[in-house]
């Protein structure tokens, strides 16, 4: 029996990689999982080996794509009738492209994937949260924010666009996200952080072309496992934390501090208003 029975778990990008590892340590702990996938095919399959790893585990599978504010929307729509109550949420899912392109509704994907998916689907599933006792909301963010800002002018970079730079931009809204998400949550059951995985042999670099992937498969052999870059975020999701660690990056299960950018409150609050009215939600 571990100590996570009877919490119930959503893991985002749950199919492969970070967020495999990580769905199967919340199920080794005893926690009932959720896991997200893109399609039917890739969720199923990565339903077979969690149960062939965690054989006593507890899994669902919810499938939606969350590169459209829609199928987002079905996502959270589906977690709230398959889950009675909701203690941890992982928001993993991510992507990488090479070129620029919108999604159906006129989002640069890298931002609508990476930052606008989270910041729906977290409000969307913030009062089945509220009614837990103890939740923690659980966001991958990178060691990426570094040295980049948030263009309120052109969050899309139709101008500026290129593959770092949208990633960049993207973890950095992962942070500011986690930041203003915790003043609003003060005094609540409900906890969020963020966090650094390390760099990952993942497939998280699938979409790239060119000279970019050419660089991630010659420095890959550096890269840690994913069940090393999941450690950071299973310890966020159990271990006993302070209360003034709420809002905070970790890195390798230790808090860091992330860019000055990234801890300026007033970009914080002026991204919060940006993402309310790209989703719909002003």
């Amino acid at each position: 029996m571990g100590h996570l029975d009877g919490k119930t778990a959503l893991v985002t990008g749950a199919s492969k990689g970070i967020g495999y590892a990580t769905a199967r340590g919340l199920a080794r702990d005893g926690a009932f999982v959720l896991v997200h996938a893109r399609n039917q095919s890739s969720g199923e399959r990565a339903l077979e080996q969690l149960r062939r790893d965690v054989p006593d585990g507890r899994f669902d599978l919810v499938v939606a794509d969350v590169g459209t504010l829609a199928g987002t929307r079905q996502l959270a729509a589906t977690v709230l009738d398959r889950a009675l109550r909701l203690d941890i949420l992982v928001n993993n899912v991510g992507a990488m492209y090479s070129d620029h392109a919108l999604t159906p509704d006129g989002i640069e994907r890298t931002f609508a994937i990476n930052h606008l998916s989270i910041f729906l689907l977290t409000h969307l599933l913030l009062g089945r949260m509220r009614q837990s006792t103890s939740a923690r909301i659980i966001t991958i963010a990178s060691e990426a924010h570094r040295g980049t800002e948030i263009d309120f002018d052109d969050p899309g970079l139709a101008r500026t666009y290129s593959a770092m730079a949208s990633l960049s931009q993207s973890k950095l809204a992962n942070i500011l996200f986690t930041r203003a998400l915790a003043k609003r949550l003060a005094g609540s059951n409900v906890r969020a952080y963020c966090l650094h995985p390390g760099h990952v042999r993942t497939d998280f670099t699938r979409d790239l072309r060119g000279w970019l992937k050419i660089f991630v498969a010659i420095i890959r052999f550096r890269f840690i496992s994913p069940d090393e870059g999941a450690r950071t975020g299973l310890y966020l999701a159990t271990a006993p934390m302070p209360a003034d660690a709420n809002g905070g990056y970790f890195e390798n299960c230790a808090p860091k501090e992330p860019s000055d950018y990234a801890r300026d409150d007033a970009v914080a609050e002026r991204l919060w208003e940006l993402s309310t009215r790209m989703v719909g939600l002003a």
